[in-house]
């Protein structure tokens, strides 16, 4: 099942990608580097540039009435147009920008999980940047402090997006994946593709397997 209305998604009682974090924080904790909030906040700016214009007030620098600096809108504008302009030679970003649904988000009503010979169910939610309907798939939007590729890649796994992706895979029943990612350093644009079955998807589902499972053990 598919809504369209993002503004209750975070309201609702469903396992998202976010909660499977809160618990590995929770039951791993690690030492945090950098501003969290200011980076998720920058987050929802960058994608409401790309994905929800509506939502954005330029003259006022805000966003659903949350303000911004000057300069965060600038770097945001700027990521934005490289975004733009990296479409202009990579024909499959111009298709996801032109044909894509965004912000949309799926529920998937007891969803089968295995972890060893135990099966259990939970009820999931995701929220797509980009979905492609007629293709069956999506993609995702990040913001990266990474310069290069092999940077890239290492925040890749270091944040958990091959988690987040295979979660998102398996909660719409889709074979492919991708990411585009702009650098708030240099600008540059990064992808990468992820099909069902590949490195990244297996390495991903396990991740989500053992923290879906004690996700189930402590509150479903």
């Amino acid at each position: 099942m598919a809504s369209n209305n993002p503004d209750t998604y975070y309201d609702r009682s469903e396992v998202s990608n976010s909660d499977l974090t809160e618990l590995k924080n929770y039951l791993y904790p690690t030492t945090q580097y950098g501003d969290k909030e200011a980076a998720f906040k920058f987050g929802t700016l960058i994608d409401a540039m790309i994905t929800e214009a509506d939502r954005v007030d330029y003259f006022k620098r805000t966003v659903d009435n949350v303000r911004y600096t000057q300069d965060d809108f600038d770097l945001a504008d700027a990521m934005k147009k490289s975004l733009r302009m990296e479409a202009r030679k990579d024909q499959f970003l111009a298709k996801v920008l032109e044909l894509s649904d965004t912000q949309k988000f799926m529920v998937n009503k007891n969803q089968k999980f295995e972890y060893g010979n135990f099966t259990y169910t939970l009820d999931t939610r995701c929220k797509w940047d980009w979905w492609l309907p007629t293709f069956n798939f999506g993609g995702d939007l990040k913001s990266t402090f990474a310069e290069t590729v092999s940077q890239f890649m290492e925040a890749f796994y270091h944040f958990d997006y091959d988690r987040s992706r295979s979660w998102y895979m398996d909660i719409a029943g889709s074979d492919k994946d991708f990411i585009y990612a702009i650098s708030k350093k240099n600008l540059k644009v990064f992808k990468i593709f992820i099909n069902r079955g590949d490195k990244i998807y297996l390495k991903g589902k396990e991740k989500y397997d053992e923290l879906a499972f004690k996700y189930w053990m402590l509150f479903a």
